[in-house]
């Protein structure tokens, strides 16, 4: 990928085909940000002003396809490098990434579709942000369609429905009244053939009926083998015809060959430490994943390329891709996964005395906590006691807070599972540094029903637990009266209850959180070290009016003037930023209650809003979003203070604009590898 036509681009502005987007996006850097008004009209902002920033804070898990690629595309013809780089700090497992796995899709399609040299050429750092699956899976939904997932998991809901309590007993007795009503219209006729099977013999009937299952099977596997015909066909239309995808393809498949070739010396050389989880990920030789893009054959053809052995001459190319996709099989892929101990190979096996617990990674401790309880329960049982006494660890990395907290409610095995790994998560971020005088605010109103909300209790928990005295173990209601809590409980569930519980309303005054901070400041006489100094704001952003002064102004002052208008507000009465008035007021609060710092605001999005709290350039804020704890260790490390090189400007001093933020969650050094190649 190193010829002149696709070198790096050197400078980060970048002019699309697109000249009305190129417009949309020369109003968003350019312009004062549109002023406007949250779902309870209190004084909010259409945009922070920069459109990465947008996209940065915007794009939560439950973010729409349109409307992510909406500000996708903005954003890239604003900075394409560093679109690329939030692209990919969408997916990061690790670091200051977000976890946003259909996120993450959605925007390498696009990139696929518009700009596919720097897809393909940033393979390598694709899977270090996420992981090998990766790859294939922007593959296989570019064969299949952006949706396919979607739809498959519509179906598989619809069907588990019906099998669910009454599904099954609903569609039996809906089928056995259609059929009633044809039994009625051809009760001669059946009356008939019963009489006449009476008369066949029963062992007739039994060989008739294996035949006809026979046959079944049959015509059933004879339409698979012409489906997969089909597909192969269909697919190698498309490599021929489409030179993006073609590239693509052979990124994804060289990538793989090299690491399996690597992995295959170290196995060979007894250095097992160095083999990556290539053969994990690749998919089995002629499984669905394979037929559907036909990955296997071209690893294949790679790592045994027809001049590698003389075996292969004089093959036709149907026997050489045989041949080679079996060796790929037994050669590479089956010792390489023996090595990894990968639990789905002894559990396919069931040799369940040979899983090693402890290398069982986090997603697939979680789904697999129930199968290790039934078929091993007394290792199980004793490895799970290990990890409480110490002598044995359990992974919890790649899950995200609120995922470990919904597996409580999945039985005692996997409650104790939770507890487990929600303590290894909190010890791990604890190595990274304390929350020194933070507190968290959980947005518990009414527009935060469903999954936000259960992300809310699960971040606001997490920074109670990473904070330090005097502040840890608390937490803030966000609603009409915001009340200061101390968390109860003993464990996890106790603690996740007590935070669910909290009086909880359907509305959300910012105001009142900063009132209800220094009240309980001056009734404890809190010194200024031990004021707090950060508020992580777990929300959706839709806040009430928060002061008169934005009542005023959101009822009286009308932000988008009418030239021909003569309204004495508007002739008389310069504009007013809401925010700013706010802001100054909790200022003055601060100030007057002798505590000169006002606490450094972390505005924590978790719902597709278009509610924006502040611009691009307010000091003393942050703006974040997603489910994902990651995010956190911008604040642990160093204590939240960010070094000059991993901001644009480097001599920045004092409080942090929200974008001075956002360039620190993407100034990792993996981030500093990626390249715009078009």
């Amino acid at each position: 990928m190193a010829s002149n036509d696709n070198s790096p681009m050197s400078s980060p502005e970048y002019t699309s085909d697109d000249a009305m987007t190129d417009d949309l996006s020369e109003f968003f850097y350019y312009y004062e940000p549109r002023k406007s008004f949250t779902e309870n009209n209190a004084a909010t902002y259409a945009s922070s002003g920069n459109p990465c920033l947008d996209f940065f804070f915007h794009v939560v898990p439950d973010t729409r396809p349109k409307s992510l690629i909406s500000r996708l595309q903005v954003a890239w013809n604003h900075d394409p490098l560093t679109t690329l780089k939030l692209v990919c700090n969408l997916r990061g497992v690790r670091g200051t990434g977000k976890s946003d796995k259909e996120g993450f899709y959605t925007a390498a399609l696009w990139l696929h579709n518009h700009h596919p040299k720097t897809l393909a050429s940033n393979i390598p750092l694709l899977v270090e942000f996420g992981y090998f699956k990766d790859l294939l899976e922007i593959l296989y939904r570019l064969i299949q369609g952006s949706d396919v997932r979607k739809i498959a998991k519509e179906e598989w809901t619809l069907k588990k429905l019906v099998k669910g309590k009454g599904g099954v007993r609903k569609q039996y007795f809906l089928s056995k009244k259609k059929m009633n009503r044809k039994q009625k219209k051809n009760k001669a006729e059946m009356e008939m053939k019963a009489k006449l099977r009476a008369k066949v013999p029963r062992e007739q009937r039994i060989e008739a009926n294996r035949a006809h299952m026979k046959a079944e099977q049959e015509r059933a596997k004879a339409s698979r083998k012409e489906k997969i015909s089909a597909m192969a066909e269909k697919l190698q239309d498309r490599y021929n015809s489409d030179e993006d995808y073609k590239n693509l393809h052979d990124q994804v498949s060289s990538f793989f060959a090299n690491r399996l070739k690597s992995d295959i010396q170290s196995l060979n050389s007894g250095d097992s430490t160095k083999i990556s989880l290539a053969a994990k990920w690749c998919p089995s030789v002629d499984s669905s994943y394979d037929n559907a893009t036909l990955i296997c054959e071209s690893i294949a053809r790679m790592i045994y390329p027809r001049n590698s052995n003389p075996e292969f001459d004089g093959l036709d190319d149907t026997d050489y891709v045989f041949k080679v996709k079996n060796r790929l099989r037994k050669q590479v892929l089956v010792p390489l996964r023996n090595a990894l101990q990968l639990p789905e190979v002894y559990m396919s096996a069931k040799q369940w005395s040979s899983i090693t617990y402890e290398r069982v990674a986090s997603i697939a401790m979680k789904n697999y906590t129930d199968i290790f309880l039934h078929r091993d329960n007394a290792r199980f049982h004793e490895y799970l006691q290990n990890v409480t006494t110490g002598d044995a660890k359990i992974a919890a990395g790649a899950l995200l807070p609120h995922e470990i907290i919904a597996s409580l409610d999945r039985g005692s095995g996997a409650a104790i599972v939770a507890e487990l790994q929600w303590k290894r998560m909190v010890d791990d971020l604890l190595k990274k540094g304390k929350l020194t005088n933070c507190i968290a605010v959980c947005d518990v109103s009414g527009s935060m029903s469903g999954t936000p909300m259960e992300v809310a209790v699960a971040l606001g928990l997490l920074v109670s637990e990473l904070s330090a005295d005097p502040w840890k173990g608390h937490v803030i209601t966000f609603s009409e009266s915001p009340e200061l809590h101390q968390i109860k409980g003993n464990n996890l569930r106790s603690k996740t209850e007590f935070i669910r519980k909290m009086k909880a309303g359907f509305n959300t005054n910012f105001q009142k959180v900063f009132d209800r901070l220094l009240e309980v400041a001056v009734k404890e006489k809190l010194g200024e070290d031990e004021m707090v100094e950060r508020v992580f704001v777990f929300s959706d952003m839709e806040f009430d009016q928060a002061s008169e002064t934005s009542r005023y102004s959101a009822r009286y002052h009308r932000w988008e003037t009418d030239s021909d208008s003569d309204s004495e507000e508007e002739v008389d009465e310069a504009p007013v930023d809401p925010w700013e008035t706010d802001y100054e007021a909790i200022e003055r609060k601060f100030k007057s209650c002798g505590y000169a710092k006002v606490p450094e605001i972390v505005f924590w999005n978790l719902r597709n809003s278009k509610s924006t709290p502040v611009t691009v350039d307010r000091k003393g804020v942050a703006l974040l979003s997603g489910f994902s704890k990651n995010l956190l260790t911008l604040f642990l490390e160093e204590g939240g203070v960010i070094k000059p090189e991993d901001v644009a400007d480097k001599n920045v001093k004092g409080s942090l604009t929200p974008l001075e933020r956002m360039e620190a969650a993407i100034s990792g050094e993996l981030y500093q590898k990626l390249v715009v190649y078009d």
